[in-house]
């Protein structure tokens, strides 16, 4: 029997950012909201780059939040790099190749094809074992859930190249897509390609095809985090953001010595990509409630307030990266430190590929503590007391 959607004076979304490797604070900050506060329901589900699979993974289980978050820990402990890219260094010498006779060709039809600098085979075997799928790809579960409202919407975000449209895809129990001059969003069922074309980092993994055009990663230059969470109904939103704010003394603080290295012009290019415009998007929203709040409801003309709370890591999760660096398969690390990720106090572009057990652990810890100090502004967002487990 399906159920109708929660009333608009409840919905409670999370929205998951993109940040690869770092997608795994996520998953500690949810551990801790599982653990402090079970019978938590999000009934909105939004994410966008490595947050799309965390995202659907939530979406498409029917266990308790507490088991939920467990398997989905379980997941992130378990990854590697090679979870994710074929690492062995003749695949890398072979894609390194082919990009560089693609440069020397001169535009010659003759000149190979090149879709990525790595080939991200294995994560798309590992999203085939993770979300049991239908044929044609349709991941199983979510929309069996959304037809039960449980969630009521499900959306994930891509770029589509081809266009240069942001595309928030969706699913959902009676809700309305909207359009924008340079976003808008389009009614789906979720197949494993939206996860990949979501999650693909520019020019390092490959785009994919989604109909007639080729989508890449959505958190490239994603200018409203908070909007589908909005246009899906949202009265709360818990948004997990993996982008540290660096303070002033931080921000004039060198990362490099001497001529920047191209991973640290590169770690820039990706952070200008990514730009974290959460603070921003949510400075927006509490201007919007602090003007909502001064009018009666009889002439807001259906806008609404919206509660918020913010998580983000206390801790530099790309200098963190360093540390880990050497843990790394050798010829991935040979191929990261030509680049100079080691001359660099602050690897962005390493981070985003640091799938390394002990890496994804220790961001795993920061989010839970994150969630752990944030306690009672989670609580009153959530509605309901904290649970005195051990988190």
């Amino acid at each position: 029997m399906d159920r109708k959607p929660t009333p608009h004076t409840n919905r409670l979304a999370v929205v998951l950012t993109g940040g690869g490797a770092r997608a795994a604070y996520q998953v500690g900050v949810l551990r801790t909201i599982a653990n402090r506060f079970p019978g938590t329901r999000f009934n909105i589900i939004t994410g966008v780059s490595a947050g799309a699979i965390n995202a659907l993974f939530l979406a498409s289980r029917q266990t308790p939040l507490p088991e939920t978050i467990g398997d989905l820990t379980k997941l992130w402990e378990d990854l590697r790099i090679e979870s994710v890219i074929h690492v062995a260094p003749w695949s890398l010498a072979r894609q390194l190749s082919l990009w560089a006779l693609r440069l020397v060709s001169g535009g010659s039809s003759l000149s190979p094809n090149v879709r990525g600098l790595v080939d991200t085979a294995p994560l798309r075997e590992l999203l085939a074992r993770t979300f049991p799928h239908h044929e044609g790809g349709v991941i199983s579960g979510v929309a069996e859930n959304v037809a039960r409202c449980e969630p009521d919407a499900v959306a994930i975000t891509t770029l589509n190249y081809t266009t240069g449209q942001t595309i928030t895809w969706v699913d959902g129990c009676e809700i309305e897509t909207w359009a924008r001059p340079l976003r808008r969003a389009t009614r789906t069922a979720f197949t494993i390609d939206h996860v990949m074309a979501s999650a693909a980092l520019p020019i390092l993994f490959p785009a994919v095809r989604l109909g007639d055009s080729w989508h890449g990663d959505g958190g490239i230059r994603l200018i409203a985090p908070l909007s589908p969470a909005l246009h899906l109904g949202a009265e709360r939103i818990l948004a997990i953001s993996t982008s540290y704010q660096q303070t002033f003394d931080e921000a004039e603080r060198h990362e490099t010595v001497g001529y920047p290295p191209p991973a640290q012009i590169l770690g820039q290019l990706m952070s200008s990509v990514f730009l974290d415009v959460m603070d921003e998007d949510a400075l927006h929203l509490e201007r919007s409630n602090a003007f909502l709040r001064e009018l009666p409801p009889e002439l807001r003309r259906g806008y609404r307030i919206v509660d918020l709370v913010v998580v983000r890591p206390s801790r530099d999760l790309s200098a963190l990266a360093a540390h880990y660096e050497p843990l790394l398969p050798r010829g991935f690390r040979f191929l990261t430190r030509s680049l100079g990720t080691r001359e660099t106090s602050r690897p962005h572009f390493l981070s985003l590929l640091m799938f390394e057990r002990n890496y994804l652990r220790e961001m795993m810890d920061i989010g839970a503590a994150a969630a752990e100090a944030r306690l009672d502004d989670i609580a009153r967002l959530l509605k309901t007391p904290v649970t005195n487990v051990a988190a």
